[in-house]
Formats: C-alpha cells, sequence, structure tokens
C-alpha cells in the first residue's frame, strides 16, 4: 500500500467516507484497536473542523514506512478564514463556534505528531501523523 488518498470534505457524509477510509488504512498497517480509535478521532475532529470553519476541504491520507516504522499521516486542508491565534485555538475549551472546544486540542492529543499552519484569509492545514 503506497501512494496518498485524497477525498474532498463538504458534508457530514464526507466525513463519514474519511473515518471509512482512515480505520480501513490503520487496519491494513496492523494498528491496533487503542490506535484505530485514536486515528479515526483526530480524523473525524479535523474534517469536522474543516467543514464548521473552513467551508469545507480537503483530506490527504498516506501510509508512512521509515525505516521500520509504520505509520499514517493525514492532512485536513480548507481554504476558509484561517485561524489569527493558532496557540488560543490549540487551548482546550477554545471555541469560535457551538462545539465543545476540543478539535484542534484533541486532535493533537491523539496524535505522534502535530503540525498546523494557518494565515487569516488563506486557509488552514492540519497534518498529524500516528506511528504504528
Amino acid at each position: 500500500m503506497t501512494g496518498e488518498d485524497t477525498w474532498p470534505i463538504r458534508s457530514s457524509q464526507d466525513i463519514v467516507v474519511v473515518r471509512q477510509v482512515v480505520r480501513m488504512r490503520a487496519v491494513e498497517l496492523g494498528f491496533n484497536l487503542v490506535d484505530q480509535t485514536k486515528i479515526v478521532t483526530a480524523a473525524s475532529e479535523l474534517a469536522r473542523n474543516a467543514i464548521d470553519y473552513g467551508g469545507g476541504g480537503t483530506a490527504h491520507i498516506q501510509a508512512l514506512h521509515n525505516g521500520g516504522r509504520v505509520g499514517l499521516q493525514l492532512s485536513f486542508e480548507d481554504k476558509g478564514p484561517g485561524i489569527a491565534d493558532i496557540e488560543l485555538a490549540l487551548k482546550d475549551g477554545y471555541t469560535t463556534g457551538d462545539g465543545l472546544g476540543l478539535g484542534l486540542s484533541g486532535a493533537r492529543r491523539l496524535s505522534n505528531e502535530f503540525e498546523i499552519q494557518s494565515r487569516p484569509g488563506e486557509g488552514t492545514r492540519v497534518t498529524i501523523t500516528r506511528w504504528k
């Protein structure tokens, strides 16, 4: 299994599809049930954020092979308004919407690697990696 899958995120149904693809890829890579659940949950949170705050976007799902390590890398991109204060947005409980404010911070906790790039007026890209 190589390459990258790209999926549009425009509706709740797209979030379901992304969750299914992430779980399938995690199973194929041999992730245990706990790690599958963590990466799928993080994917769900980030996909939901892309819709709720970015007006929709794209998910990129890629298997990683680094020496003896196997991982799954997910990137979520949108062309929304961006995040003015990333540090504040990563705090538990902070939200500009109706949610609990756990999406970004929760995804960070559920991942082994977490990177966010955002510019006001240009959009946001969040990349996470979970290693087996």
